[in-house]
């Protein structure tokens, strides 16, 4: 299969090509089209050129061409589930539903208006604020879930009236160029565009006076350099960045019940998640338990090429974060036990045996980083207190959870985490209609929701004298 750039309304070649490995296999097996400068230009140009007459159509009108996009999306559902796991590594199960959680983002977004909201009615004054679309809009996106996270960007962007250019990280670009692919036979010219990079275009479009917002999903550091690049031209942006989310188990929690949803929410797409559970804060009269019990876990675990039918853990996604993660688990040999995995797995891809270790100490670099892959740290604590307050020393923000046999107990812990969010008794549950981000150096805005359609607008204040 070839792949296009999509730029003003045409599939194009790229200025030159990129190899686009499988993380199963460590090969390539498709070349992607690598834009240059110039293109990125034309894009910046024709989605500023598009942007006034998709705006002019309105909510009812747009409503329609995103409808039509998800049907387009859901006939094809096979070939971007399929594609996906090549790209990304995650199991065909998972990469399915990722493409019905894209479909379903179209869904949500698609019949919602932003009507003006009346601030205040008398009979000398009526205050009404509007909300109107900020224009071109940059979606740079990460490789971990790169449709679902294109699409909680691109759904609300385009229904509020944007024009939107996707930029997908270099290692998972083809799921991108097949939606710009079905795109090209549905939305006007300019109105949506791919650009695949080497990570050398995001600068441009983070600092271009024609881009009016910036929404990005990726590292902290990264995030700062977008947030930098932004500033001169003082555009608008969302950060959705890291996280080393905690879960707190209670001293009333059941262990047989709560292991198997930590592993979960620790180790689903290899524990690539931003909002992965990254670090356990448990009862020291638990650890044994759980710990004996998140072992059995791991070693049930089938970790394997994701298009095999039985995977339940793919690949790291690319070679960098592969040995980036080996080096976590060397690090926390030396410090602490590693009572599960702790090896990559023999073979030319990019797999890690589910791991687990505890007994390291607060300012290992598995319990202060953030380490994106399938390793989990338990951490004993007699003190509710002082597990909160451990769990709190963090720079990053961005979710949590608590487990417990008492909700009204475990929401007041909860309400002591500073995250973005936390979940009580489950974890990773993103419903459309429920706003998330960061706190600290997690992100700045806030993404899905009614407060993710406004991000991508300005408000206006309309004061009128009846007098």
């Amino acid at each position: 299969m070839s792949y296009k750039l999509l730029i003003d309304g045409a599939l194009v070649d790229g200025a030159s090509d990129i190899e686009v490995v499988n993380p199963a296999s460590g090969i390539a097996f498709a070349n992607a089209p690598r834009a240059d400068e110039q293109q990125a230009q034309t894009a910046v140009a024709a989605a500023k050129r598009a942007f006034p007459g998709w705006a002019a159509l309105g909510f009812a009108q747009r409503r329609g061409y995103l409808d039509a996009l998800a049907e387009a999306i859901r006939v094809r559902i096979d070939d971007f589930a399929r594609i996906l796991t090549q790209e990304q590594g995650k199991p065909l199960k998972e990469a399915r539903q990722e493409v019905l959680g894209a479909i379903a983002a179209l869904a949500y977004y698609a019949p919602f208006e932003l009507e003006p909201r009346v601030l205040r009615d008398t009979a000398d004054e009526r205050i009404i604020e509007q909300r109107y679309p900020l224009g071109v809009v940059a979606a740079i996106t990460p490789w971990n879930y790169p449709l679902l996270l294109l699409m909680v960007k691109l759904a609300p962007a385009l229904i509020t009236g944007n024009t939107v250019i996707a930029k997908p990280a270099p290692t998972t670009p083809l799921t991108t160029l097949l939606l710009g692919e079905v795109a090209a036979e549905i939305l006007p010219p300019g109105v949506f565009q791919t650009l695949v990079d080497r990570n050398d275009l995001g600068a441009l479009l983070s600092g271009h006076p024609d881009v009016a917002h910036v929404s990005f999903t990726g590292s902290t550091p990264t995030g700062k350099k977008v947030l930098g690049s932004a500033a001169d031209t003082l555009k608008r942006f969302t950060l959705e960045l890291g996280g080393n989310d905690a879960a707190i188990i209670l001293d009333d929690a059941d262990v047989a019940k709560v292991a198997p949803r930590i592993f979960s929410g620790a180790t689903t797409n290899a524990g690539q998640i931003c909002l992965a559970v990254k670090r356990v804060y448990a009862p020291h009269a638990m650890m044994d338990a759980l710990c004996t019990e998140l072992a059995r876990l791991a070693g049930e675990a089938v970790v394997g090429d994701g298009l095999e039918q039985g995977t339940t853990i793919g690949p790291i996604q690319n070679r960098a974060q592969f040995e980036k993660v080996l080096g976590f688990i060397e690090d926390a040999r030396a410090h602490g036990t590693i009572v599960a995995g702790g090896e990559a797995l023999p073979g030319d891809g990019y797999f890690i045996a589910p791991t687990i270790v505890r007994d390291l100490p607060d300012d290992a670099r598995l319990v202060r980083e953030e380490q994106f892959g399938p390793v989990l740290p338990v951490l004993g604590y007699d003190d509710l207190d002082d597990a909160i307050r451990r769990a709190n020393d963090s720079d990053y923000g961005l979710g949590g959870t608590v487990w417990t046999s008492n909700v009204d107990r475990g929401i007041a812990v909860a309400s002591r985490i500073e995250s973005g969010t936390v979940w009580v008794n489950k974890h990773l549950e993103l419903p459309f209609d429920v706003p998330f981000g960061g706190a600290k150096q997690s992100g700045i805005g806030r993404q899905q929701g009614i407060e993710g359609m406004e991000d991508f607008t300005q408000p206006r204040i309309v004061n009128v004298a009846l007098g």
